[in-house]
């Protein structure tokens, strides 16, 4: 089989969470041990920091990747789901997987994983550990698939673990409230290793708290440190915080959530120094303020053009969107046209509760299975004053707001991880 070839079996033989979302879903961890063994352990061959949360995770896991490449490690970086190529999950310095390993991975092992059935996130974390660990990179940062006490990344033993925050999402699998959810995400926390936890609320903290107790784990909350002081907005746009550390430390990630990762990738920082990483001031000014050409990092708070704006984010959640829609407010154009779908397992409602009425909608629908169809997103949404047409698909609905838009107006495309998937291939 070539490249893509083999990317097919694999969407069709393991089924793909992205794709199918509930059915792809597999829980324990059997699987991922059967495959650990088959590979000698690879994991075992290389550091580790693993990164979980319902929101953040992704830009905090491309940041210290980042900032680890700029240190000078040679820096394994594992997240999901992929946007345009599946090698976007599984990279080295930056550099996603080669094709070539792609292909020879299945063939070599497939007749060992085709009678486990192995989900598609079971097989590709198998398949990131053996990489990393051939490529013999000196650290992996690893972000959690779903939740994190039955994650199959969950077998590690990192030098660090960081917990985001806690918001619904997944409520499926995790639990239909917050300590709940925040029990599977705690998961991650281990014995003597330290922990940092990004946000939580007045639910949530505790069950961090018992959780780190019981495993004797030290446990930081980077609300309690503040080592962010201040933020403001350069001459271009990007971020400028003033930090306990660090002053004048500019930021490449522009969307409004990107100032609570900030604060805890600055705890994360001092632990990761304080246990014997070799980061200087200046490999934490470049992991910030280049971490998209360093990691290949898409899709947040991306701006795609100018006359008119295009912006394009992956918020996808009730706390995710509750950034956006605080940052389209503050954006001045003639009118706000906004392209948008989701999928079907997510809060809805509570997502187009949140959105603005005095925009023109363009209703679409991504191109997976999980995708709610375009006219279900407009009916749903007419509930709650929002007014546009449908289409069929994203490269449809993106065309229509470009024709319809005047220099002066602002265009948002997001809603779904997909929905920006799919407008982001279309000008690969």
């Amino acid at each position: 089989m070539n490249y893509q070839e083999t990317i097919a079996y694999l969407y069709n033989s393991a089924p793909l969470f992205q794709q199918v979302g509930k059915a792809a879903y597999k829980e324990g961890l059997e699987n991922t041990f059967a495959l650990d063994e088959h590979l000698g352990h690879p994991h075992a061959r290389f550091h580790t920091i693993h990164v979980a949360g319902t929101n953040g995770k992704g830009s905090c896991s491309h940041t210290l990747a980042a900032i680890l490449q700029a240190a000078g490690y040679k820096t394994g970086l594992y997240t999901s789901p992929h946007l345009v190529d599946f090698r976007e999950r599984i990279r080295v310095n930056g550099r996603p997987v080669e094709e070539e390993f792609v292909v020879d991975f299945v063939e070599k092992h497939r007749s060992f994983f085709e009678p486990l059935h192995p989900s598609f996130f079971e097989l590709t974390t198998a398949m990131a550990f053996d990489y990393f660990a051939r490529k013999k990179v000196d650290v992996a940062v690893i972000e959690v698939g779903l939740g994190g006490r039955l994650d199959c990344t969950n077998i590690i033993r990192p030098d660090l673990c960081v917990i985001t925050n806690i918001s619904f999402d997944h409520m499926q699998f995790l639990g239909d409230t917050l300590p709940k959810i925040a029990a599977e995400k705690a998961g991650i926390i281990k014995t003597g290793i330290p922990v940092v936890i990004g946000e939580t609320t007045p639910e949530t903290r505790p069950v961090f708290e018992e959780k780190a107790r019981a495993v004797e784990a030290p446990v930081f909350f980077a609300e309690d440190e503040q080592l962010l002081e201040k933020t403001e907005r350069a001459d271009d746009g990007a971020y400028l915080y003033q930090t306990r550390y660090y002053k004048n430390l500019k930021g490449e990630l522009r969307g409004l959530c990107q100032e609570k990762n900030t604060n805890t990738l600055l705890a994360a920082l001092r632990l990761l120094i304080k246990s014997g990483y070799r980061i200087g001031d200046a490999d934490v000014r470049k992991g910030f303020s280049q971490v998209c050409e360093l990691t290949g990092l898409m899709g947040r708070w991306q701006k795609l053009r100018e006359q008119p704006a295009v912006v394009c984010d992956t918020g996808h959640n009730v706390g995710g969107i509750s950034y956006v829609v605080k940052q389209l407010a503050m954006q001045r154009c003639r009118t706000l046209r906004i392209v948008i779908g989701m999928v079907n397992d997510k809060d809805i409602t509570g997502v187009l509760s949140m959105l603005p009425r005095n925009a023109q909608y363009y209703f679409t629908q991504a191109s997976v299975k999980r995708a709610l169809p375009a006219e279900k997103v407009e009916e749903l949404a007419s509930g709650y004053g929002l007014k546009g047409n449908v289409f069929s698909d994203v490269g449809s609905a993106y065309s229509a707001a470009l024709a319809e838009a005047a220099p002066d107006d602002f265009i948002f495309v997001g809603g779904s991880s997909f929905i920006v998937a799919d407008l982001l291939s279309l000008n690969k």
